[in-house]
């Protein structure tokens, strides 16, 4: 008995001997990296100046939270252990204005499925050794300053998911390679500088999801081939140079929510290919030269929230059906020839309707006066008095086709406009209106002079918490009036001035211009262009202006002067965004135009008085403060009668104790003269 307990003892003893040296062994066997990719990342720390952190490790790359289950820091590193050997695997360096040229270092991190380069000032060309990172499955390097062509090797990273090369200094066409990522599900190449026709390899990209394409220079049609992507859900072509129609193929597109086409060439004569896409909670097809009626079936896509139709050339009447989309927000239809009366009432669900310049008539509907419904309804022919309408909407009849205010009376020859700013007066004397009235994405403003009137179309749709103003504190120092181009209206469709009540004839008007959004070079956030149009009299007089360029920098002032001819005493400067420029440096909904500040000035000797008519709102005389002044008129004039009355006794107190009063008729000498 007592030998097979002791034989169980050592049976015991050797098992737990036996473990711990497993232990030991465990123990004494630590995976590292390695040792080449060790080598790569201290390199990239050293170009990049990145310093050892938790996140960063340049002892031991995958050690800590490397190999941990937290997120991925910035900058930071993931790794994959196995055995004893632990690879990188993920990497992000973002928005730290990383310069200089990417180190072919990279390409010994040959386990990376995930880079992630956006927002830094990287330059020169995207190196081809990146196609020999064939693991990789999400590619970013967006908003930089790469240049040079797409290199065709990024064709070869089959297992991607992601790509991203936007908003860089690119050139040439998109590689036919790229059709082979046959996996990709997102691809964002906007404002990357690419042109030419897109591939027809690209058919085979049949999972992708998203696809962000504005502002190239992409030629020939929209590529049939768009409707294979059938798991579409979101796609942006604007401001690129791509032909109409749209084909009937994008029908197949069932599952789009997003889709945002403007600023096709050779217009757009059906859209039938609409009466499928039911889940669309977004629809911009504007400045596409779409004509005909707007067609009953845009009614049925019953999750729109947002429809932008303006600047075609749709005809007909108001769509009676769109009352029946209840989830719509946006409403765009300007900039067409629509006709007829609106309709009397909108969903209710509406917030901002744009029916600017069109040929509707009759009287304003009642929702026209809802503070809840903010609506543009310049450039039409609407019966409008302050009678029916009220003050406010009364001075849309200053902004209807026919500018009636002061025409053929003319009052003014001059006016300067502090745009987004307070009043104040230049090194030069010149007086310029503040602009500060709060707009919305379809608003209007007249002066309470009359002189001058403006006007808003569009929405920033990537910002919730957009702004049609901006201001800076930065100075100025090409300028004498540096506090000027502070302030700046903003606008991400269309931006209209009106002077209004002008005396006819030639005027020069003085355009001013600082970009105060966009930083200055050495910073991802120098990266933007913001790009424009702008017309006078209806004349296109800058094609493609972007301020920063033409100044040399940020905030640096650039003024434009242009002659324009006055002949019905009312002058127009249209400012218009065409879909080109990037959208969202510094952040999402940079783009539009941008204006600084307006002066116009008479080319001729003017022969008007340049004041305001006498019954202006200017004097901010209400109804109210009328019949306060009338009040407080008679007050005044009771308090003297009191004092006058109680003098009089006085004095006629004053009198008898002198004995100084006839007692004929018991009248003093002042009494007599007083009743007189």
């Amino acid at each position: 008995m007592s030998k097979i307990n002791v034989s169980a003892a050592s049976v015991w003893f050797l098992c737990i001997f036996y473990s711990m040296g497993c232990l030991l062994q465990a123990a004494q066997v630590i995976a590292d990296t390695d040792p080449v990719e060790v080598s790569a990342i201290r390199s990239l720390s050293e170009r990049w100046n990145i310093r050892s952190s938790a996140t960063w490790n340049l002892t031991d790359p995958c050690s800590g939270q490397a190999s941990s289950t937290a997120e991925i820091g910035n900058p930071g590193i993931k790794c994959a252990c196995s055995g004893t050997v632990c690879h990188v695997t993920q990497m992000k360096v973002y928005a730290l204005d990383k310069t200089g040229e990417l180190p072919e270092e990279l390409a010994n991190l040959t386990y990376l499925f995930d880079l992630n380069l956006n927002q830094n000032y990287f330059n020169g060309r995207i190196p081809a050794f990146l196609g020999n990172l064939t693991k990789m499955k999400y590619l970013a390097f967006g908003i930089n300053n790469f240049s040079g062509p797409v290199p065709k090797e990024l064709g070869n990273l089959q297992n991607l998911i992601v790509l991203s090369f936007s908003s860089n200094n690119l050139n040439g066409t998109l590689p036919l390679e790229l059709g082979n990522l046959t996996q990709l599900e997102q691809l964002y190449i906007d404002s990357s500088g690419v042109s030419g026709e897109i591939p027809s390899t690209f058919g085979n990209l049949r999972k992708l999801k998203k696809v962000w394409a504005s502002d190239n220079l992409f030629t020939g049609a929209i590529p049939d081939f768009i409707g294979n992507w059938v798991d579409l859900i979101e796609l942006r072509l604007q401001g690129t140079a791509l032909k109409g129609p749209i084909p009937s193929s994008f029908s197949k597109l069932t599952s789009l929510t997003t889709l945002r086409i403007s600023d096709l060439t050779s217009g757009i004569t059906s859209l039938t290919f609409l009466q499928g896409l039911k889940k669309l909670t977004e629809l911009v097809l504007r400045n596409n030269e779409i004509s005909g009626e707007i067609p009953s079936y845009v009614a049925e896509l019953s999750e729109l929230q947002y429809l932008d139709l303006s600047f075609n050339n749709f005809t007909g009447e108001f769509p009676a059906s769109l009352q029946n989309l209840r989830s719509l927000i946006f409403l765009f239809l300007g900039n067409n020839n629509l006709f007829g009366k609106l309709p009397s009432q909108m969903s209710s669900s509406l917030m901002y309707i744009d029916v600017s310049y069109n040929q509707f008539s009759g009287n304003l509907p009642t929702w026209s006066n809802n503070p809840a419904l903010k609506s543009n309804l310049v450039g039409n022919h609407f019966e409008i008095s302050e009678t029916n309408n009220g003050l406010a909407l009364s001075r849309l009849a200053c902004l209807q086709r026919t500018f009636p205010c002061n025409r053929g009376a003319p009052r003014y020859s001059h006016f300067a406009i502090n745009c987004g700013g307070l009043q104040m007066t230049s090194q030069q004397g010149i007086d310029y209106e503040s602009d500060n009235e709060t707009l919305y994405p379809a608003s209007f403003y007249v002066s309470d002079t009359q002189r001058w009137g403006v006007s808003n179309t569009g929405n920033f749709m990537d910002n919730s918490a957009e702004s049609f103003t901006e201001s800076s504190q930065s100075q100025f120092t090409n300028t004498l009036d540096g506090e000027l181009y502070q302030t700046a209206r903003l606008s991400p469709s269309s931006l209209r001035y009106y002077g209004l009540g002008l005396e006819n004839g030639p005027y020069t008007v003085k355009l001013q211009f600082a970009e105060i959004n966009i930083l200055d070079k050495g910073s991802w956030k120098s990266l933007g262009k913001r790009i424009f149009d702008v017309f006078i009299q209806g004349n296109k007089v800058l094609t493609n202006f972007n301020i920063q360029k033409e100044a040399g920098g940020s905030f640096i002032s650039v003024d434009r002067s242009f002659s324009a001819n006055v002949t019905e005493n009312f002058l127009e400067i249209h400012f218009f965004w065409a879909g080109k420029g990037t959208c969202c440096i510094t952040k999402q909904g940079t783009y539009g135009p941008l204006i600084s500040a307006i002066t116009v000035t008479p080319d001729f000797t003017p022969t008007v008085s340049d004041r305001p008519p006498s019954n202006s709102s200017s004097k901010k005389i209400t109804h109210g403060l009328v019949i306060g002044i009338i009040f407080g008129g008679m007050a005044v004039v009771m308090v003297c009668l009191v004092i006058t009355i109680l003098w009089l006794r006085r004095f006629r107190k004053s009198l008898e104790a002198r004995g100084q009063v006839h007692e004929g008729n018991g009248q003093s000498h002042s009494e007599v003269k007083f009743q007189e």
